[in-house]
């Protein structure tokens, strides 16, 4: 008989996941009657600015890619030729968070193919490269994403870089609704934010890309803007304006815990509103400090 071979076991250890700043804050400890996984919510009808649901609106987080909304509204509103071709370089890779990319170093899309890639993908150097080749650099590009939300009444929020992979990026769920509410008002943002899938060319291949939100290919749902967003800083995180019941809603979820939590978020408020069509939240109030259609403009 073979003696025995005593195989030795390797234990591998596994970091403890990172807790994010709503985590820390202790805000998931806060109750609201939808059992949400999101620490931070915010609900209220688009046309009577009335909130349907509110948990922790004012608490300031990051906001991980949401950041690339109000990325996508200064270029779109800059009226810069979308047809022009920007080349990918070494300042648009992710050294913060050592993401990855299939936009290689070197790869060239026109402005229009970036933008479409960085709010329906959430493609990080698509975006980076947009503040970059803004028209003064990248430096320029974030004072006029701070000045925007501003004049918008942002007074919460404050952005550091037009990708959202800094936590430093930071806002409230009351400021997003707001910013929501205005980027609304853009066709070219509603169509490539809720776009189900893109392709672009890259050389000899062809990269297709789908939206980080599956809720826009779903038929229970008509969304008309959204975006995405995840670091482990500001744990998942999504806003919409989704039509629901008749209404339209617009919708925050910030902090939440799970792959699919906010997901799930926005199916219980739906299914909620679906069987209250009228609902409004005891502590739901004309939200007059909200303007969610503003006529300021900064071009």
């Amino acid at each position: 008989m073979k003696p025995a071979v005593k195989r030795e076991t390797r234990r591998i250890a596994v970091a403890p996941a990172k807790p994010s700043f709503g985590e820390l804050a202790g805000l998931h400890s806060a109750h609201d009657d939808l059992a949400l996984r999101s620490s931070v919510a915010l609900v209220i009808d688009q046309d009577t600015r009335e909130i349907l649901l509110q948990k922790n609106e004012s608490a300031v987080l990051p906001i991980a890619s949401i950041t690339k909304l109000m990325t996508g509204v200064l270029v779109s509103e800059a009226k810069l030729p979308m047809d022009e071709l920007i080349t990918i370089s070494q300042a648009d890779v992710d050294t913060e968070k050592g993401s990855r990319s299939r936009l290689g170093v070197g790869t060239v899309l026109s402005r229009g193919e970036l933008l479409h890639l960085a709010l329906m993908a959430s493609e990080n150097r698509a975006a980076h490269a947009l503040g970059r080749t803004y028209p003064g650099g990248l430096g320029v590009f974030v004072n006029l994403m701070n000045a925007k939300a501003n004049a918008l009444g942002m007074r919460a929020t404050s952005y550091f870089e037009p990708t959202g992979l800094s936590s430093r990026n930071q806002s409230s769920a009351t400021d997003l609704a707001t910013l929501v509410g205005y980027a609304y008002g853009n066709a070219t943002l509603r169509e490539l934010s809720t776009s189900p899938g893109y392709e672009v060319e890259v050389g000899k291949r062809t990269l297709r890309y789908n939206n980080t939100n599956r809720l826009v290919k779903s038929p229970a749902w008509d969304i008309g803007l959204q975006k995405t967003g995840y670091i482990s800083e500001a744990g998942q995180c999504l806003v919409m304006q989704a039509k629901v019941a008749g209404r339209k809603l617009i919708m925050v979820f910030l902090d939440s815990a799970g792959k699919f939590s906010r997901i799930g978020d926005a199916e219980r408020v739906r299914r909620w509103v679906e069987s209250n069509p009228s609902a409004v939240s005891p502590r739901g109030t004309p939200l007059a400090a909200i303007t969610l259609e503003p006529e300021t403009q900064l071009n």
